[in-house]
This record gives C-alpha cells, structure tokens and sequence, in this order.
C-alpha cells in the first residue's frame, strides 16, 4: 500500500513476512521508510534536529530576577505615566485656574486653559524623543545596565519637580517635570529592550523579550488602579499621585545593581572575557553558560574590526535596508494601527452601553487588565508559535475588528444591543493588539540586528516611534471629526497592509541565533537580486 502517490512503490519499502528477513534488519528497514515518508509529506520539517534538540528548561532564577530589575525602572515607568496624567485632569486644570487668578487677579481663558493642559500631557512625547535620541549613544558609552541605572535621576528629578509644584504655585513646574518623565521614558524604551534580548538565552529569548510589553502593560493598570479616587485620586491628593513616578526609579536602584551588564556588551564591545564569563555564570549558571558564550563568540568573529554604528550609517549600509525598513513600518504602524483611537471611542461607548459616569474609570482599568493579561499570553505563547504567526495574525484580527467597528459605530442608535457589540470590537482590538503588534515589535527591533548596529536602529526605531505617537495625538481629532467612525477604514488599510508586508518579507526568528538571522536576510537579498536578473534590487 502507498501512502503518498509521490513516493516510488517498490519492493524495497513494503514488509516481507519471511523467515530471511532477521528482526533487526526489518526494524531498520521499517524505521528508515517511515523516516522517508514523514520527510516527503512535511518536507519542511527538521526532523532529525527537532528530535536531537532538548526539551527546554526553566530560565535561571537570576536572568528573571535580573529581568525584573530592568523592566521595574524602565518601560514600567513609560507606562505608569502614559496613563497616570489622565485622573487628576480636573485637578490639575483647577490648580491652574487658582493659580493664574492669584498671579493676574483674573481667571484664565478656556482656550488658554486648555493650551496648558495640552502642553503638559504632550511635553511627554517631546521629552521622549529626546530620551529615545540620547538611550543608544549612552547604552555604547555606560552599558546597557549602566545608562538604566543613571536613567532614573529622570525620573526622581521629575517627581520632585511635580511635588513642589503645587506647594510652590508654579504650575509650570508640571511641563518641565512631564519633559523630564518623557525623557526618562524615551531611554527606557531603547535601551531597556536591549539588555533583555542581550542577556537572554536563544531559546526564552522571545519570552523574555515580552518582558518590555509586560511592563508596559503593568505600567499603564497601576498608574490607571492608583489614579481610582479611593486611592490618590482626590483632588488633595494630585501632587503626590503625580511624585509616585519616584517609586520605581528607587526599586530600580536598589535591586539592578545586583546583576550583572549585558553579556554581550562586555565582550563584543568592551572585550572584557573574564566579565562576560562572570556574567554568564549569574544569569545562565554553569550548565548553560558555555552554549551562549559559543554564539557570543561567532557573533564577535563576523563583527570583528566593526564599530559601533551610528544612525545615520545605517541608512547607507545596503546589508541592513531590509531590516532597517522592517522596523521603521513595524514602529510607525504601533502607533497607527488605532490602538489610540480605540482608547479614545472608550469612554463614549461605556456611556452608550449604560454605563455610569462614576464607575467608567473602573471599566477603564477593565482595559488595563485586558491588555497585561494579553501581554502574559503572549510571552506564553511567542516562543511556541513564533513571532512572525502572531504579529502576522494580530494584525489579520485588528483588521477584521477595525470592519466590525466601523459598522457597529455606524448602527449605534439602530438596536440597545448594538454598543454591546461595539464594546466587545473594543476589547478584541485591545486582545489582537496585545498579542501582535503590541508585543513583537520591540523583539523584532532586537532580532533583526547584530551588536554594533542595534543601538543605532534602537534609535530610528523609538524615534520613529516617538514621532508617531505625536503626530496621531496631534492630527487625530481632526481625523474623527472629518471621518467621523469611518476613520477605521484609514486604521484597516494600516493594519491590512502591515500584515501583508510581515507574510511576505519578514522571516520567522524563532529559535534562531543574531548571526543566523542575519543570514536569512542575505538569503532574502540574493533572491531580490537573482528576480532582477542579477542586478541589485532598487531597495538596496
């Protein structure tokens, strides 16, 4: 009997029951022709690698505690502010107006008012990408750990500015200390993702790398749980919830110090062999040091003689372009694939479901949750599935919810049911996001380059980033009012042509070591070139 018509039937793969035949010789036999069958219905399969590879072990306790150190003081504080400026609005806006009425013995104007308040909240983005600009030179000069740990007087110069500014009266204290958060984020975003994707093994090193997603995450429900009135959402209470960004500076500095710099970074662009054994040692063990020293290795010796690159280098280097244009569209899409206007329809569809004022900012920190417990699936799942499956697919299912979206928005009033819909569109947005885009991005950012161009493209990439995340919450409400729900059709054909983009051109890079990586985008530019008959593709 054959089992695949693509297989030759012949005498040499069909069981003779004869005395001839010794048991042994027929178990080799039968053995190898199922071994043939298997590799011509899955050809792509590595059989004989996936079955010599040993199933995975727990990462050490120190790389996690290590891990946690990082993200405590790094893109936890992105977060936490990102979402901690929106409870005391009203008091912060009261504040002004008392403020401006005892200076000038008038109150202040609306437009005024709210020119101020716009300044505050988007000085952030603006310090940000200053932050973003200044993290991959300082990580080249200070360490991956060493710029973390200086970061943090960011963060505690801004809490003390925002502390003092109402006992002071000086609201313009709020803007300098909102700009000193921005920054403090901006270098936590480049620089922690960094020394995660450096110190991890191959194998967690996709989970570990969801550990700047989490974060994040985390970041955005505690400053969102704080904010709640029976906490620090009083209006006595503004100037303190504003100061709590001093907190995770202080964790950080006092755990970080512990755990060593990036492997990586003590070898390849330091040199230093008996740091980077120690380093290894602490966070690997003795069982698993020598396999990561092994790929530290053969990274070295393909960037031996290489500097560190600058950005600007990058975008004249032809054997990064592909890469380099991945990421840029990966970090522009984050932000315009209208995860922020979601946000921004939340509060208007909680009311239109019936829900009442009062309790919306608990259905808000309902969000929150849904996205760290995203975030956790993802770590879960990214080193099983792959990054290139649930990026691809978290795009392919925001697609598809940026369609339902828009039909629901435009049947709001036609059934009680229909925001019961809509809220359920939200939250699967909020879910694919979270389990795409959200999450993979900043791997990837991590994968696609070697150590002496990572920095660099840490920096286009969060720059990039950065200015995306202005530019939507600059032009966005002029997008709503001119499109009203049909601004999702704009957020479709982002996410739609993202995902095409990522199926086509990105390789899986799942289980795959830096300098292999780099090896499947050479494949991908001999092929580039081989279509063009040789030449060069115009991209390169």
């Amino acid at each position: 009997m054959c089992f695949n018509e693509s297989l030759p039937c012949s005498s040499d793969h069909t069981v003779h029951l004869t005395i001839g035949y010794h048991y042994i010789q027929w178990n080799i036999h039968y053995k190898s022709s199922i071994q043939t069958l298997l590799y011509s219905i899955v050809p792509k399969m590595d059989f004989d690698k996936d079955m010599a590879q040993p199933k995975k072990k727990l990462p050490n306790k120190s790389l996690l505690l290590a891990a946690c150190a990082a993200c405590i003081g790094g893109t936890f504080q992105y977060g936490y502010n990102v979402s901690v400026i929106n409870a005391p609005t009203l008091h912060v806006q009261n504040f002004i107006n008392q403020t401006w009425r005892e200076r000038y013995q008038t109150n202040i104007s609306v437009d005024a008012l709210t020119l101020l308040w716009s300044t505050i909240v988007s000085i952030f983005t603006v310090g940000g990408l200053v932050g973003v600009t200044v993290g991959g030179t300082l990580s080249v000069k200070l360490g991956r750990k060493g710029t973390l740990l200086v970061n943090n007087i960011f963060a505690l110069t801004a809490a003390l500015l925002m502390g003092l500014s109402y006992p002071t009266g000086l609201f313009e204290l709020l803007v300098v200390g909102r700009f000193f958060t921005g920054v403090n984020a901006g270098i936590g975003l480049c620089v922690q993702p960094l020394y995660l994707g450096e110190i991890a093994p191959t194998a967690f090193r996709g989970a570990m790398g969801m550990g700047t997603s989490i974060s994040i995450t985390v970041g955005i429900l505690s400053g969102q749980v704080i904010g709640l009135k029976e906490i620090l959402g009083r209006e006595e209470h503004w100037p303190i919830l504003l100061s709590t960004t001093c907190v995770p500076a202080f964790l950080q500095l006092l755990t970080l110090p512990w755990f060593p710099e990036s492997p990586r970074y003590l070898l390849i662009d330091k040199g230093d062999d008996k740091g980077c054994k120690k380093a290894l040692k602490q966070l690997h063990g003795l069982a698993g040091c020598d396999g990561e020293r092994d790929d530290i290795e053969k990274e070295r010796n393909n960037l031996r003689d290489f500097q560190a690159k600058k950005p600007w280098e990058l975008f004249t280097d032809r054997s990064v372009r592909w890469q380099l244009l991945t990421i840029m569209l990966l970090n522009a899409a984050q932000q315009l694939n209208g995860i922020n206007a979601i946000y921004f329809y939340a509060e208007y569809l909680f009311t239109q479901s019936g829900i009442p004022a009062d309790k919306i900012p608990y259905v808000t920190v309902g969000t929150g949750a849904c996205e760290c417990v995203t975030a956790l699936t993802c770590g879960l799942l990214i080193d099983r599935l792959g990054r290139k499956v649930l990026i691809t697919g978290g795009y392919v299912l925001m697609s598809i919810c940026c369609i339902l979206f828009t039909l629901t928005l435009s049947f709001q009033d036609a059934s009680p049911v229909v925001p019961y819909f809509s809220m359920a569109c939200l939250f699967a947005f909020i879910l694919s996001f979270g389990l795409g885009p959200g999450g993979v991005t900043n791997i990837l950012t991590t994968e696609l380059f070697t150590q002496t161009a990572r920095p660099a493209a840490y920096m286009i990439a969060g720059s990039l980033n950065w200015l995306s995340f202005f530019l939507i919450g600059l032009v966005f409400p002029f997008v709503v009012i001119g499109l009203q729900q049909y601004c999702f059709l704009v957020f479709l054909a982002v996410c739609s042509l993202t995902a095409t983009y990522i199926f086509f051109v990105i390789p899986e890079t799942k289980n795959k070591t830096f300098v292999e990586i780099q090896n499947d985008f050479k494949s991908l530019r001999h092929r580039k070139a081989h279509n063009g008959d040789g030449a060069e593709p115009t991209l390169f």
